[in-house]
């Protein structure tokens, strides 16, 4: 799950990628709640691609207040080699907006990140071989018009088409679209609502574009509702 290009240091991408073959990648809540763990313990320079899986065996099923602990215990001060700005898990695709921290930071977290997951996978569906298609998908954001729709796309477009599958923008029933993601609970949508405070999501810009969870509700109403005649910025994957 490793990309061979070169990232800018203070500049945001969007990341995705989704199961080999297409095969979904996320077959119970559980593998979401590991792959979030992930994105947590994952996102620091001094940790391995295999220590959640060692801290599984020795401690059982994980959860993030063992995380922390574990963390504050061991006496490892955070680095952190991205900041995750938003996130979406779908069951055979995921989304990210990362923006790179430390030089090299996307490449390395991100190839921890497969590395861990798809052991994890693997050991638990006794299965083989890589679980993603290729390497992931980067898109440089260019511009904060940009990373305000990519967050809409990610957050609220993504998840809506579980109930509108042709959804790409303008949705046809926008008050069903808004109240199903409310109940989403694997994208960073709640974050940005101010309902949910995550360890993972560090929004960065994002939360100056979005001062409150006010503007960021009527900005993402504004678009679906088409009350805004405007398209998704270009180099937004629509999977």
């Amino acid at each position: 799950m490793s990309i061979k290009r070169k990232f800018q240091q203070g500049r945001i991408y969007h990341i995705y990628n989704r199961g080999v073959e297409k095969r979904n990648i996320f077959l119970s809540d559980g593998n979401r709640w590991r792959f979030l763990q992930g994105l947590y313990l994952f996102n620091d320079e001094n940790v391995s691609a295999n220590l959640l899986w060692r801290l599984e065996q020795e401690k059982g099923k994980m959860h993030f207040g063992i995380l922390r602990e574990y963390m504050a215990q061991a006496g490892i001060e955070r680095r952190p080699l991205v900041r995750i700005i938003a996130d979406c898990l779908k069951e055979n695709h995921f989304h990210l907006l990362l923006e790179e921290v430390q030089e090299g930071g996307i490449s390395r977290f991100m190839h921890k990140l497969g590395t861990g997951y798809t052991k994890y996978f693997n050991i638990k569906y006794e299965r083989v071989g890589p679980l993603f298609q290729g390497g992931f998908k980067a898109v440089e954001v260019k511009d904060n018009d940009q990373l305000r729709y990519l967050i809409v796309y990610i957050n609220v477009i993504n998840p809506g088409q579980e109930l509108e599958p042709d959804l790409k923008l303008v949705a046809q029933d926008p008050n069903e679209i808004l109240r199903f993601v409310e109940h989403y609970s694997w994208s960073t949508h709640l974050e940005y609502l101010g309902k949910r405070n995550s360890i993972i999501t560090d929004k960065g810009v994002a939360g100056e574009l979005f001062a409150t969870p006010a503007s960021y509700k009527k900005f993402i109403t504004d678009i679906i509702c088409g009350k805004q005649a405007a398209a998704l910025s270009k180099g937004i994957s629509l999977e």
